[in-house]
């Protein structure tokens, strides 16, 4: 399979781009940047440039398959100027596609947009599925609805919205952040810990990724997140116990409002999600529960 990815160098686009080229496919990364004359890259592997797929979309012709994955981080204060940049990075980008797609004789099979768990808003006490309706409760609700509008302009056969959910590896993302505090003895619910975490070990997104992008019954708003989430306060005593650490020092919710501003949303709100369309459709997990995955993580 030919497929191209944006955000090819982030922390999921590296790991798909490795997966990827482990099974043989040629991939061809989407980059503001042009790849430094004479660089080394592996077999199979080919990159371009926004700007030269502008002028030039026929650079993609072929391409069976399309994965947007870029985006500003939302790991940062959120200013002004920050949530602007976090709207209009993805909103440009799916957008630059949709033109891609449509300039394109033979047009890729599949899209596979990412999307955002928070299209559901947050909850303490309801569960949602792919069938449950979108809801704007915060900033980044807002963003995951506007994205997903953005989406539906690309006109391919399959367009599938990924909603990720907390994305789990030991080496990047938010994970060794969240185990920091345990490493150092300090570890403990946040808030009232009852906030819900929709969670998925990277091995699984990455197979989650592949699975849309070989099965032609994978379409629509898929939620990329493993089938038992847990609260902020189960998902800690589980780290604590996996790194053999205690889990008591709990963090008032006041104190990280006045650290993060309105980013402690992602640390005191959340929502219980299933991945019901992929389990129907016959997707198996390799880390459905988190006490597996922090296993893994922890390497024990």
């Amino acid at each position: 399979m030919r497929v191209a990815i944006t955000g090819g160098t982030g922390f999921v686009g590296t790991a798909l781009v490795k997966a990827l080229l482990e099974r043989q496919d040629e991939v061809w990364i989407i980059s503001r940047t042009a790849k430094t004359p004479g660089a080394q890259t592996a077999k199979g592997l080919y990159y371009t440039t926004w700007t030269e797929l502008a002028e030039q979309p026929s650079k993609l012709e072929g391409v069976q398959a399309i994965v947007n994955l870029a985006g500003e981080s939302i790991n940062q204060r959120w200013t002004a100027a920050a949530k602007q940049r976090v709207l209009e990075s993805r909103l440009h980008a799916t957008a630059r596609v949709a033109r891609i797609v449509q300039e394109l004789k033979q047009k890729p099979e599949v899209v596979v947009n990412a999307s955002g768990i928070s299209a559901y808003g947050s909850s303490l006490s309801e569960t949602f599925d792919e069938s449950s309706p979108m809801n704007t409760t915060d900033f980044l609700s807002g963003v995951v609805r506007q994205w997903e509008k953005a989406a539906n302009a690309i006109e391919v056969e399959r367009l599938v919205k990924l909603r990720v959910g907390v994305v789990l590896n030991k080496k990047g993302g938010a994970f060794p952040l969240m185990a920091l505090p345990y490493k150092l003895y300090g570890g403990g619910p946040i808030g009232s810990g009852k906030q819900w975490l929709s969670w998925i070990h990277l091995e699984d997104m990455i197979r989650l990724i592949l699975f849309c992008l070989d099965n032609r019954g994978v379409q629509g708003p898929v939620n990329g997140s493993a089938p038992e989430p847990v609260t902020n306060e189960d998902f800690g005593r589980a780290l604590g116990k996996a790194f053999h650490k205690p889990h008591w020092f709990p963090v008032p919710a006041f104190l990280m409002k006045t650290v993060l501003g309105e980013m402690s949303s992602l640390l005191l709100d959340g929502q219980r999600a299933i991945p019901r369309k992929a389990l129907e459709l016959g997707f198996q997990f390799r880390y459905p529960d988190v006490d597996s995955a922090m296993k893994e993580l922890a390497g024990s």
